[in-house]
C-alpha cells in the first residue's frame, strides 16, 4: 500500500515539476480571428514557462483543428486562444476557467449559453501519444460540434 501511495505521490510531483520548466514557445499565433454566435471556444492555458508536455498539446490542438476543423474555423464556429495564465491581463479568464496553470479547456456557447469541459487531464494523458491525442481530441471536438 505504502508503494502504491509513495508511486502515485512521485508521478504528481515529476507532472507538476515538469510544467514549471523553462521550455518556451515563441510561435504563439491564434488560429482564428472570427466568432460566430454558437461556437466551440478551445482555450489553452499555459504558464510562463512550459514544459515538453504543454507545449505538445498546444501543437497537437492546432494540428487536429488545422486538419480536420478549417471550415468551422474559417466560419467562427470553432475558435482557439492560447492564454498566458500568469500574465495579469488574462487574469479574468484564469479566475472563470479555473485555469492557475496550464489547462485546456472546451467552452461550447450556444445561445449565450456556455458550458465549459475542462479536458486537461486527457490532455496530459495523451500528450506522448500524438496520434492517440489527435484522434480522440477530434472526437471531443465533433461530439461539442454536433450541439450547436
Amino acid at each position: 500500500m505504502k508503494t502504491i501511495f509513495y508511486t502515485i505521490f512521485l508521478s504528481i510531483s515529476l507532472f507538476i515539476s515538469a510544467c514549471s520548466g523553462k521550455a518556451q514557445n515563441e510561435n504563439q499565433k491564434e488560429l482564428v480571428q472570427v466568432t460566430g454566435p454558437n461556437r466551440i471556444e478551445i482555450l489553452d492555458f499555459h504558464n510562463e514557462h512550459r514544459c515538453v508536455s504543454c507545449l505538445d498539446i498546444e501543437k497537437y490542438t492546432k494540428e487536429t483543428l488545422s486538419t480536420y476543423f478549417t471550415q468551422e474555423i474559417e466560419s467562427g464556429k470553432i475558435t482557439f486562444t492560447l492564454l498566458n495564465a500568469d500574465d495579469p491581463k488574462n487574469e479574468t479568464m484564469v479566475e472563470k476557467y479555473k485555469a492557475y496553470g496550464s489547462t485546456l479547456v472546451l467552452n461550447v456557447v450556444i445561445d449565450e449559453k456556455e458550458t465549459a469541459y475542462d479536458i486537461t487531464e486527457f490532455a496530459f494523458m495523451n500528450c506522448e501519444n500524438k496520434d492517440k491525442f489527435i484522434t480522440e481530441f477530434k472526437l471531443k471536438v465533433s461530439e461539442q460540434l454536433a450541439k450547436l
